[in-house]
């Protein structure tokens, strides 16, 4: 069994979403939960590990009355992929603006039982 959980227009760039989900990938879901807890990057780690507990969460209910567990489920896909750029303007060099891009990415969770990793 297989659940995903889409996060998106998320405010933190591909590059350093990609870096914290390097580490979940695979991984046990409880394994990750744990990982994501006590990474030392508050602001980029929120959004991730909101997406996980939501796809574990979606996964538990969508098992019904086979009462999934944590233990039962790993992180099958984590990826991330851009979303749309907020362009604001600063103040550069003789007067001149500066274009400055606050990159949004959305990102994707999956989470399947232990199972279907065995086949």
């Amino acid at each position: 069994m297989e659940a995903r959980a889409i996060s998106k227009y998320q405010r933190i760039s591909v590059k350093k979403a990609n870096r914290i989900l390097e580490l979940i990938r695979g991984r046990n879901a409880k394994e990750a939960l744990n990982i994501l807890y006590f990474l030392p990057k508050p602001r980029h780690k929120v959004p991730i590990l909101k997406a996980l507990k939501s796809a574990i969460a979606n996964a538990i209910y969508k098992s019904g009355k086979a009462r999934l567990k944590e233990e039962d489920l790993y992180v099958k896909e984590a990826r991330v992929t851009p979303g749309p750029m907020l362009k604001r303007w600063q103040a550069g060099p003789m007067g001149r603006a500066m274009m400055i891009r606050r990159r949004t990415s959305h990102i994707y969770i999956t989470v399947a039982t232990k199972e279907e990793k065995e086949e």
